[in-house]
């Protein structure tokens, strides 16, 4: 089992001061993040199978243009490639999505449901 890193102690060695997480959006960090996620999240049941995320407890049906799959199914062969950890098309959407709707603000929430200003000029 790999040991912990105490960011604390490093950032204090350093002269450093933490002052939050920094999350690489997309490109090759981005990618290193999400396989590095995929490593650290995804566990394989005692039973065997598949790896999961424990936390994964609700299915539900999830409609897909053949364009978004084909993507999601070569993004999922790379992240294989990466981690090490077998992880299906579906399986990497659920983790983007989870990605995406904790990362999604009240405001941009807002601002992506409210009409756009010519609809607004046109209703006043």
């Amino acid at each position: 089992m790999k040991a912990q890193l105490d960011m604390d102690k490093i950032a204090k060695g350093l002269g450093a001061e933490r002052r939050g997480k920094v999350a690489a959006k997309g490109g090759h960090f981005g990618a290193h993040e999400l396989a590095a996620e995929v490593s650290a999240r995804f566990r394989t049941p005692a039973g065997g199978g598949r790896a999961t995320v424990p936390e994964w407890t609700e299915r539900r049906l999830l409609p897909l243009a053949p364009k978004t799959l084909t993507r999601l199914d070569a993004l999922a062969a790379k992240l294989h490639k990466k981690s090490g950890v077998g992880i299906e098309p579906m399986q990497l959407a659920a983790l983007l999505l989870e990605r995406i709707a904790g990362a999604i603000s009240d405001e941009e929430l807002e601002e992506m449901t409210s009409p756009p200003l010519v609809e607004r000029k046109a209703a006043g």
